[in-house]
Order: C-alpha cells, then sequence, then structure tokens
C-alpha cells in the first residue's frame, strides 16, 4: 500500500468532540466575524496608506515599514496569520481549561512589558525597545491560546457574545501583527546598515 493509497479523513481532523455542539455554533459565529473584521481592517489600512484619508492606528507603522521595504507587510501578514492559526489550533484541541493558567502569567508580563516601554520613554534605549518587541511577541501568542479557550469556557456557560469574543481575537491578532511587522521592518533596516 503506498502514499497515495491512504485517504485523510478531514471530518475527524477537524471534529473536536469535547466542545459541545452549541460551542462550536457560536465559535463559527466567532471566527465568521473575525474574518469580516480582518477585511475592513484590511481595507482601512488599504485606504489610509494610498490616500491618508482615514487615519487607523497602524498608520504610522504601516508606513515606516513601506518606506523600510514594501515586502514586510505581506510577510508579516502571512506570519501573524499562521502563528495565529497554529496557536488557535492548539487551544481548539488541548483539554478544555488546559490553558485558562496562562492568564495571570500573561496580565503579569503584560504589566512588565508597560512597565519597561514607559521606563524606556526616559532611557532611549533600542536594546530594551527590541526585548520589548520579542518578549511581546510571545506574550502575545500565550494571549491567543488564553483567550480562545477562554471564549470556549465563556461559551460553554452560556456567553454567546460572539461579537466581543472576536474582538478578543482581533485584538490579539493586530497586536501579533504590529510586533511581527516591526521586528521585520527593524531586522531590515539593520540589515542595510550593515550593506553600506
Amino acid at each position: 500500500m503506498n502514499i497515495f493509497d491512504r485517504k485523510i479523513n478531514f471530518d475527524a481532523l477537524f471534529k473536536f468532540s469535547h466542545i459541545t455542539p452549541s460551542t462550536q455554533q457560536h465559535l463559527k459565529k466567532v471566527y465568521a466575524s473575525f474574518a469580516l473584521c480582518m477585511f475592513v481592517a484590511a481595507a482601512g489600512s488599504y485606504v489610509h496608506v494610498v490616500t491618508h484619508f482615514i487615519q487607523v492606528g497602524l498608520g504610522p507603522a504601516l508606513e515606516f515599514c513601506i518606506a523600510v521595504n514594501p515586502s514586510i507587510l505581506p510577510t508579516a501578514f502571512m506570519g501573524t496569520a499562521m502563528i495565529f492559526t497554529c496557536f488557535t489550533l492548539s487551544a481548539l484541541y488541548a483539554r478544555r481549561r488546559s490553558y485558562l493558567f496562562l492568564g495571570g502569567i500573561l496580565m503579569s508580563a503584560l504589566s512588565l512589558l508597560l512597565l519597561s516601554s514607559m521606563g524606556n520613554v526616559f532611557f532611549g534605549s533600542i536594546w530594551l525597545f527590541q526585548a520589548n518587541l520579542y518578549v511581546g511577541l510571545v506574550v502575545m501568542c500565550g494571549f491567543v491560546l488564553f483567550d480562545t479557550q477562554l471564549i470556549i469556557e465563556k461559551a460553554e456557560n452560556g456567553d454567546q457574545d460572539y461579537i466581543w469574543h472576536c474582538i478578543d481575537l482581533f485584538l490579539d491578532f493586530v497586536t501579533l501583527f504590529r510586533k511581527l511587522m516591526m521586528i521585520l521592518a527593524m531586522n531590515e533596516k539593520d540589515k542595510k546598515k550593515e550593506k553600506k
């Protein structure tokens, strides 16, 4: 029997038997809303970059990255999509509530990042800024795990507010994208300095 004779059972691959059918329906609404949010955000970013008509929160970072190297944006987006998908699937396949313990750790890490960012206003250390970006990227990966399982747990307990759950995931995605985009832009800028 060769490898081409085997069939992949996609139904079994995407069957989450430990998640109730009502929660699965809720998750479908959450991710459909998330896809719509991503489309609107991409359109808003495009309008900002092309026309400067609508000011969005990512506008200055997008312009910086385009000035350094325009290929950073699709690379950062694809990287963020892959990271987000992998951590989301990890949370979906994991035992129920297995990542909820991360909440306290992640909030503590976020508080430390905030304090170091505020301190860096006075120090102006590029090293501390870069450390904040890398540590922040890891923390946001943890938040994808935590928020996904928290959404499942809330839905299992009757909270069907899929719009608010979508916003949680959207903020995770945008923050991941921003951090990854800035890391790629700074690495590209360093490469250009080395070539000179």
